[in-house]
This record gives structure tokens, sequence and C-alpha cells, in this order.
């Protein structure tokens, strides 16, 4: 039973396709070992089982037909708690929200659907997406697999949890300051951080809008990369709605021929170092292109990284304190998370920011942008930290600076728009995961998903954790 729910989508797609197994004893499989382990985790927070079924038994009668809806045919997923499912409770981790019943269907999970994906829930987030820890006063707080008495990261720590535990292989999640790589990072997964600009945020609850809109973006979370591949794949395009969206062709990671790259790396952004053994997993990633034959390995840091954190928490916390205190009034949340009320004295600072204030904001933004995209003509990828530390104790980054700067090493790549991918580079002296990044120029992901995909291989990627709690329960 291993096998169906460590395989990867990819695999559990071709194994439905050509009759091995039937997509009921793959979504069976799943929910049966959501049951065992979810009580644990608490990362699926609206699960779905009879309504998955119902869908897996609907595509295994039209398989039988000789009808393969695409290339997910049966194959579950779950998605972060801000996407809408029909007749789910999507409440974005804040109280108010906490019995609202979705009507529609957002079109990231109508893609999965229409790919053949079979949704088994939603997992959990904090509050308005805002921690590194994925806790809030609805359902509480998410346990990593490796620990439970520490994070998964945040903010798709739900959804990085129950992939690596197994409970699902394919899922999506949000990224404004790392979203997606961190906790892919802190669970041993994979993630991708796509471009901005590349899928569509329609009718996402609360979904990010306006000028501030460009930090964020959505991409799919694995523990294999080339399930990275599918899913971006399948979420990628405009759709006719959504403004921000750009229909660029998507490139084939395939035909990337690695020993042209031309790699830069760090270790250090100037903001918070990195534990020794990401620093070691960092030029250990560099050696391995060296060892392929790449002629151009260079450590080379960013232009202007050091300053990415000032940059970023003055864009974040622009609309200010006032703003974010009517919206939750709106919304009828009176009681917030103790990491969202962490949040407040910063957006308190921006308050009084003026109209001209703003505009020059955004001016040095478009500025640093710009010095990235120059330096970037001397290289095609960046190899990085995803973030400074492992999985840390709950509630550890509520007092501890260098836990609450960890993301910068990520949310670099939110302030440029570029796609960023993390995959599993070796392992802490915790026995716990630790995540390698790579980033690329806009648009060439292909670049990143190669580059990931070698790192895999190399390091040794995903490994599955040993989920000894299941005995002790």
């Amino acid at each position: 039973m291993d096998d169906l729910f460590f395989a990867s989508a990819v695999e559990l797609a071709r194994l439905i396709r050509t009759g091995v197994v039937s997509s009921v004893e793959v979504v069976s499989a799943h929910i049966d070992h959501i049951e065992r382990i979810n009580p644990h985790l608490n990362a699926i927070v609206q699960f779905r089982p009879d309504a998955a079924l119902a869908e897996a038994r609907a595509l295994d009668a039209q398989r039988a037909r000789g009808e393969i809806v695409g290339p997910l045919h049966g194959v579950p997923f779950t998605v972060k708690d801000y996407m809408a499912i029909p007749g789910l409770i999507s409440t974005f981790g804040t109280l108010g929200l906490a019995q609202n019943v979705m009507q529609h269907e957002c079109e990231i999970v109508a893609r999965l659907r229409r790919a053949g994906g079979v949704a088994l829930g939603l997992t959990n987030m904090p509050e308005f997406g805002v921690a590194i820890e994925t806790d809030n006063l609805i359902y509480g707080r998410t346990n990593n697999p490796y620990d439970l008495d520490r994070f998964p990261g945040g903010s798709s720590g739900g959804e990085s949890a129950i992939i690596a535990a197994g409970g699902s292989p394919l899922g999506v999640g949000g990224d404004s300051g790392g979203s997606i790589r961190e906790p892919a990072h802190y669970c041993g997964i994979a993630g991708l951080k796509m471009t901005t600009g590349r899928i569509p945020r329609t009718g996402l609850l609360l979904a990010p809008s306006g000028a501030l809109a460009f930090k964020s973006q959505n991409g799919p979370m694995a523990r294999y990369v080339e399930d990275l591949a599918l899913g971006m794949q399948i979420l990628a395009g405009a759709d006719g709605r959504d403004p921000h969206v750009v229909p660029m062709p998507l490139l084939d990671p395939a035909q990337v021929d690695l020993k042209a790259l031309r790699v830069a790396y760090y270790t250090d952004n100037g903001i918070v170092s990195c534990t020794p053994e990401i620093v070691t997993m960092v030029h250990r990633a560099a050696a391995a292109f060296t060892d392929l034959g790449v002629p151009t390995v260079v450590e080379a840091p960013p232009p202007n990284v050091s300053k990415s954190l000032d940059l970023y928490l003055r864009l974040s916390m622009a609309p200010g304190a006032t703003a974010a205190r009517a919206g939750l009034q709106a919304l009828g949340t009176t009681q917030m998370s103790d990491f969202y009320t962490a949040m407040l004295p910063l957006l308190e600072q921006s308050d009084n920011l003026s109209a001209a204030d703003f505009l020059n904001l955004t001016e040095e933004w478009d500025q640093f942008k710009a010095d990235m995209h120059t330096y970037m003509r001397d290289y095609d990828i960046i190899v990085s930290p995803t973030t400074s530390i492992p999985a840390m104790p709950h509630r550890s980054s509520l007092t501890n600076q260098t836990i609450m700067q960890s993301f910068t090493y990520c949310s670099l790549y939110n302030l440029v728009g570029y796609p960023a991918a993390t995959v599993r580079g070796g392992t802490s002296p915790e026995n716990l995961p630790i995540g390698v990044q790579v980033a690329a120029r806009p648009w060439r992901e292909d670049l990143v998903l190669a580059a990931a995909a070698y790192l895999e291989r190399t390091l040794g990627g995903y490994q599955k954790p040993s989920l000894s709690w299941l005995s002790h329960a």
C-alpha cells in the first residue's frame, strides 16, 4: 500500500491510465492513510472522502470506456485553505470566515479537476498567510511529520505536511514571500513558485489585487520534481479574467542543456546567516554543477540582496493597520491569532504613508528589479539556501528574530517575480530535512525545474519520514 501513497503523481497517473490500478484504489488508499496520520498532523482541515470516492468511480467508468480526461486522470490532490471548492468551508485561517461555505470553484481547482484530478480537501494555513508557522484560532496548529513538536512552515504548512507524510501526491500553495518554498524546505518536499503572471488567481478567497499583487503567486507542491513539472503544465495560462496573467508559452525542462547553464550561488544574504549544514549543502549543490562540467559556477550574491528585507517589509506593510482593522471588521473577525496580532505594530508604521511616499516606494522597487535583471545577464540560474534554519519548535517564531528573518532567502524572488523552486538537499543534525533553492529569470521555469531535478538526483531529494509517532498513539 505504501507504493501507492508514496508514489509520484506522474506514476499514479500512469498506473491508472494503463489499468494496473483503479482510481478508486488510489483514492481509497490515500483516504485510509489520511485517517491514520491527520489526527497527528492536523494538516487537512476540510476533508471530502465520500465525494472524492464518487468522483474516482466516475473516472474509472470513463477509463473503462476508453476515455482519459487528462494527465491527472484519477489522481488525488489537495489545495490550501483559501482555494474554493464548492461545499467546503474556506477560511483563510481567520475566525470571521469560520462558517464560510464556498459556492463556486476557483480556477486553480477547476484546472486540476479538468485534468482528471480528484480533490481530497483543503489544508491548514496561518491567519491571512502572514506567518511561517501554520496555526490559527479555527483549526489550531499543524505539526511537522518529521517531528511533531516542530512547525511545518507557512503559510502552505498544511499542504507541505500532508504531502510529506504521504497523504497527497500533489498540491497547490500560495507564495507571497516564501509560502510554498519555505514549508517545502521544512518538510523535505519540492515546491515551485512560478513566475508572477503565470497562474490566474480567479476565484481565490481574498485574492491579492492591485499594485502589491505582484508579490504573490501560486504553484505546485509535491514530493518529486517531475510532479512540479506536471502541475506547472496544468496550472499555467491566462483565463481571460485575471488581469495580471500573461499568456507566455511554457518551455520544456527536458530540453534544457544543463552543461550550458551559467550558475551563480550564494550562502549568506547579509540579513541572517544560515546554519553550517545549510551552507555546506549549498556548496555541495554548486559542486554538483562543477562535477557535471558546467563551465560557469560562480559564488556571486545578487545585487542589493541585503536590502531586500527592508524593501519587502515596507511594501508589505504599505496598506497600514487602519486598513487591516477595517478588513477584519468587514470579515467579522473580532479575535486574532497571536501571529497576526504580532504584525499589527509593523502595519501601524505605515498608517501615515502618503501617496507620494508610496509612489517613491514603487519606484525604488522598480530599480531593485532592474538591478536584478542586469545581474542576470551573466547567469542562467541562482542556487541558494531556501531558509537559514531547519524546522523549529512550535511558537518559536513569535520571539526569535532569526526565525522571523529566515524567509528572506525566499522573499527576494517575490520582489522580482522570478520563478524559484526548492528541493530537499540534505538533513540537519536534528534529522530534519533542509532544502536547496534554484531561481531563474522570469518565464524560465524550464531552467529552474531542470536544475532542481538534477539536484534531486544528485543530493538525494525526498526521503520518507519514519512516521514512528503512529506506533506511539
